[in-house]
């Protein structure tokens, strides 16, 4: 047999629409290559997020490295520097900032691999992801034992009112074309000042905001934490916050076995190190998922402008998923059944289904 040849990966070349950024671009990336001894043939795009943020890879002498491409006009990466600190001050495995020019929005940070936890996810097997997840809830609680007041914006009654109002702005008005009536506005703001009081009425600690298996980061060597991503929205707020998000997901869900067994031991292992959680799991559940439902809500709008406004459909393929998160809820207590039937009407289904938390594809 003869022996193959191979060719050399060449990376894709970066797409640029400003030629100017472009060039700036490659002014700070000489200076910064010269510095951190990086390979410039080597770099190529590693993802891009829901924001005007885009991150490459390249290979330096240390190994890879991160580069985030934020403009200064349309994201402001000084919370992100902030909340990289915190994470590191708290003991989790968070991307180190190696090199920051806050007037072009070009960021070198350490890799943390290629792979999410997403990534590494058997959706068939909800208990042999057992292990990642309680990964994910040790880098949590560690990040809630570090929280202070004072440092990250509050999650207050003004944040969470404008997130929710994305919904009937986004979603109702300019999605599914409805006209918000008399009736339908009561509803809204009935069950929003309902929602909001329930979320309130939590203990406050650092919330990173959207913490879920696409925004934490496979290991990459036995014994190696999760990493953290994505952070730079944290705020001082519910306790419930981030667990709704890692077990009621934008991209992937679950059935309620998996997650009650999951949320338990979260609110288990919360107790013992002293975490405001309470000692009645019936009503902290109660509480993530309020606190899921106004985070739904508000997914379900962001969505609908990240297509109609932002030009990015492939968010809307996941609104079902919301949708059904959010009904769900609603059937489950009897204050927000005026808000179920108004979610039924938007959707034009007659008869609401009768179920449980379960499960979308």
């Amino acid at each position: 047999m003869s022996q193959a040849t191979t060719t050399p990966l060449i990376p894709d070349p970066i797409v640029w629409t400003d030629s100017q950024r472009a060039a700036q671009f490659e002014r700070w990336l000489v200076t910064t290559a010269a510095q951190h001894h990086l390979q410039p043939d080597t770099l190529r795009l590693a993802s891009a997020d829901a924001s005007f943020r885009r991150y490459f890879r390249i290979n330096s002498a240390a190994g890879s490295r991160i580069i985030m491409d934020a403009p200064p006009e349309r994201e402001n990466s000084q919370p992100f520097v902030k909340v990289a600190q915190l994470m590191h001050d708290a003991g989790l495995h968070a991307p180190e900032v190696l090199a920051w020019d806050a007037s072009l929005g070009f960021m070198l940070l350490s890799d943390l691999g290629s792979q999410t936890m997403m990534q590494v996810i058997d959706k068939a097997k909800p208990q042999a992801n057992l292990p990642l997840y309680l990964q994910a809830v040790d880098a949590l609680i560690r990040w809630q034992l570090a929280s202070r007041p004072d440092v990250l914006p509050p999650y207050d009654e003004v944040l969470l009112r404008r997130e929710l109002e994305l919904f009937p702005d986004w979603y109702l008005v300019q999605h599914k074309g409805l006209t918000i009536d008399k009736d339908m506005r009561f509803t809204l703001d009935n069950s929003f000042k309902q929602i909001i009081a329930a979320n309130l009425a939590q203990p406050s600690v650092f919330v990173h905001r959207d913490f879920m298996p696409r925004n934490l980061m496979a290991p990459t060597t036995p014994g190696e934490p999760l990493g953290v991503l994505d952070f730079q929205d944290a705020v001082y707020g519910p306790i419930t916050y981030d667990i709704a998000s890692l077990m009621r997901d934008a991209f992937l869900s679950w059935e309620e076995d998996f997650c009650l067994d999951v949320t338990v031991r979260y609110w288990e292992k919360a107790r013992q190190v002293g975490l405001p959680v309470g000692e009645d799991f019936g009503e902290f559940y109660r509480a993530v998922e309020w606190m899921g439902l106004q985070r739904h809500l508000k997914v379900a709008g962001i969505f609908a402008r990240l297509t109609l406004r932002d030009g990015k459909p492939q968010y809307l393929a996941d609104t079902p998923r919301f949708i059904h998160y959010i009904r769900s809820t609603c059937a489950r207590y009897r204050e927000l059944k005026p808000l179920l039937r108004l979610i039924d009407k938007a959707e034009g289904i007659v008869e609401p289904d009768i179920f449980g938390f379960g499960r979308q594809a």
